[in-house]
């Protein structure tokens, strides 16, 4: 049995900001280092990113692109709002933004959402409770018995981990009808001052949120199906990637080591998991490879030796939005449905551990 996706929705903020605005707003944040204020605008055009949504953009398209959340670094020690300040503007953007991407899954799917049995909320930039879910369920008016369940603080690849718990909950009773809904709020972590891996993360990561709406299925049809899940956790890479709460946001941190372990290790994990579907890497027709930046995409594409076409989709979400940690391969997924990409289809993301996750669509 598999898991057909009924529906998909994909919602960003009222407001986005061309990545070359960015390096303005940017040199405010670093104090006192003419040499690193200097080094922004060529770091920030190596993300590949052209333009980012935020929920803290107060004004539209065009100049100035006014903020009033951050102030300006007068010190070096400036870091800029504490953490409560950051969570407590999270619990008023957040509830909004899920909302929208939710009400879009349900409509694409032609599914009401009294039908919903099932509710799965997704964020790793955001804590507070009652929390997102409660508000779906009171705004979209979902039954008040509905099964919840929150993945939290998994990072990028958080949605791939909540599609496990949907295609569980779907594929147990033919007559569930299962919600889930990623919602980040990435540009609540802004990073003051200079530290080269953090400062990547302030060029990469944006605002978004996605949803899908899921059923158990026996055949594969027209519908993308979600026909199984695969996680690897890399051995002694602890310190690869991490996402620590500090005082003033969530910390990332992100070792030049990273591409390194894709290389190494993507390959065997995937031609393990795809022998047990009677499947090999060159059977994979297209590919949701999360865009945690160009590094971490290229070095899938060289770890499986993928050809250009098949990074395109991830490649054009990441220049278009940004990486909005775990709504993005949504967003991947949505764009290649649009396109009519073949399948069997690959959905790939990497979080803090390292740890990479999966999911095959038929």
């Amino acid at each position: 049995m598999m898991s057909l996706i009924r529906g998909l929705g994909t919602a960003l903020p009222k407001h986005s900001i061309a990545q070359d605005d960015t390096v303005e707003l940017a040199r405010s944040f670093v104090y006192g280092n003419d040499d690193n204020v200097d080094a922004l605008p060529l770091l920030f055009r190596l993300t590949k990113v052209r333009r980012r949504s935020s929920v803290l953009l107060e004004a539209p398209n065009g100049k100035p692109y006014r903020q009033s959340f951050y102030p300006a670094a007068m010190a070096r020690e400036d870091r800029g709002p504490s953490t409560e300040q950051r969570m407590q503007r999270f619990a008023e953007e957040a509830p909004a933004l899920a909302l929208d991407a939710a009400e879009r899954a349900l409509a694409d799917a032609g599914i009401l959402p009294q039908e919903i049995t099932h509710l799965v909320t997704v964020s790793c930039t955001g804590f507070y409770s009652p929390g997102v879910d409660v508000g779906l369920i009171s705004q979209l008016g979902l039954p008040l018995n509905v099964g919840r369940l929150n993945v939290g603080f998994m990072g990028c690849h958080g949605s791939l981990n909540g599609m496990r718990a949907v295609k569980a909950f779907a594929e147990s009773d033919p007559s569930a009808r299962v919600l889930m809904c990623a919602v980040e709020l990435c540009s609540l972590h802004y990073f003051y001052g200079w530290d080269s891996e953090k400062v990547v993360a302030n060029a990469l990561f944006a605002d978004g949120a996605a949803a899908l709406v899921a059923q158990a299925s026996h055949d594969s049809g027209d519908h993308w199906n979600l026909a199984d899940c695969s996680s690897l956790l890399v051995p002694d890479s602890e310190d690869a990637m991490t996402w620590i709460v500090g005082d003033h946001g969530f910390e990332m941190t992100l070792s030049p080591r990273v591409p390194h372990l894709i290389n190494e290790r993507v390959l065997p994990w995937m031609n393990q998991w795809l022998a047990k579907h009677d499947l090999k890497v060159d059977d994979i027709a297209s590919w949701a490879i999360h865009p945690g930046g160009p590094r971490i995409i290229q070095s899938v594409a060289n770890a499986l030796d993928l050809s250009k076409s098949a990074t395109e989709v991830s490649n054009h979400i990441l220049g278009d939005f940004g990486n909005m940690s775990s709504a993005t391969i949504l967003f991947v997924i949505q764009r290649l449905q649009e396109l009519q990409a073949s399948r069997p289809c690959v959905a790939l993301a990497f979080g803090p551990g390292l740890i990479a996750e999966a999911a095959l669509f038929l």
